[in-house]
């Protein structure tokens, strides 16, 4: 059956009340993998990654959530707010472990490797790690941005940082000194910084453009021109296609390898502020202005989750009208 006959069903996640502006998954763990959502209302959720199923709220901010993500194996969650904090959240239990203050919003909040260590941006224009061993400690601290900082990773074995800010650039930092040791320089501001699953390649979307980087020198790959201003970008885990959004509401697939478009699929109603790839790769999940998150089939009509494909002949995945997920 080709696939080219199946028509692409998102399902909604539905829930937050506020613009949806940041989305990660977990790796695949003993209970499979989940997703965590960034809401202007404050509340970050958690759900099963494969089904879109509400597991549970974090409360606690005081302010719109720009960022969120969760460690690997989905036992800690992170969260960077408009109430000035960064926090650190029990993702089991849902309670609350650390809270740190900045002095301006938080935009950015990343674990490294082992969850001993968290980063977080702010539009203090600096970049922090704090210690969660010792979460009293003074952070380690990385200035040198002229812009706020939209987004910061741990990279190159967590010996240093990655960070990407509202003054056009790109800028690589070396714990061990403290200091900037490379800057791309960008025509507009970079919006998204995506680490592959294998460590390889830094996907950038900035402008309507995309760009695609080796992880250990900086070295640019390739770049790929899309049709809409693209807030997010994520890379297959196998590196075969890329999915991207923004500013026209839709979602785009484009093949890694020749960069020509192979799909797009209106299915929001308002623009796409966050896409990302599940650990699996069988799907990718995306946030919006509208509120609401979706998961897309990186195979249509694969049995897969709550898609089911019934008959071969069948035209349609057996879920033939958008299914909503909400939230208890």
């Amino acid at each position: 059956m080709a696939a080219n006959n199946l028509r692409q069903i998102p399902l909604t996640c539905s829930g937050h009340t506020r613009p949806v502006v940041h989305l990660d998954f977990s790796d695949i763990c003993d209970s499979g993998y989940f997703l965590i959502s960034a809401c202007k209302d404050g509340s970050p959720m958690l759900r099963h990654g494969d089904t879109g199923d509400w597991v549970g709220t974090f409360e606690g901010h005081k302010g719109a959530v720009w960022n969120a993500t969760l460690n690997r194996n989905a036992t800690l969650a992170a969260s960077g707010a408009a109430d000035f904090t960064g926090k650190v959240w029990n993702a089991v239990s849902g309670a609350e472990i650390h809270s740190f203050q900045h002095k301006h919003i938080v935009k950015s909040v990343a674990f490294d490797t082992q969850s001993e260590n968290i980063v977080t941006g702010s539009n203090e224009k600096l970049v922090r790690v704090f210690n969660l061993e010792q979460p009293e400690a003074d952070p380690e601290i990385y200035c040198g941005h002229t812009g706020a900082i939209k987004r910061a990773l741990f990279c190159r074995g967590d010996k240093c940082i990655i960070s990407a800010a509202e003054d056009k650039t790109v800028r690589l930092w070396d714990r061990m000194t403290g200091i900037e040791v490379q800057r791309l320089q960008f025509p507009n501001n970079p919006n998204s910084l995506e680490i592959s699953r294998d460590n390889h390649v830094l996907t950038i979307a900035h402008g309507s453009s995309i760009s695609f980087w080796e992880i250990d020198t900086l070295k640019k790959l390739k770049e790929v021109k899309v049709p809409t201003n693209v807030a997010s970008a994520s890379l297959h885990p196998d590196k075969h296609v890329f999915v991207c959004g923004g500013e026209d509401f839709k979602m785009y697939k484009f093949d890694y390898i020749t960069g020509n478009e192979i799909e797009s699929f209106k299915g929001h109603f308002g623009p796409v502020h966050s896409v990302k790839f599940s650990p699996d790769g069988e799907l990718y999940a995306s946030g919006s202005e509208d509120g609401t998150l979706r998961l897309w089939q990186t195979t249509v009509g694969k049995t897969y989750g709550l898609w089911k494909c019934t008959e071969p002949n069948d035209m349609n995945n057996s879920i033939n009208s958008p299914r909503e997920v909400p939230a208890n």
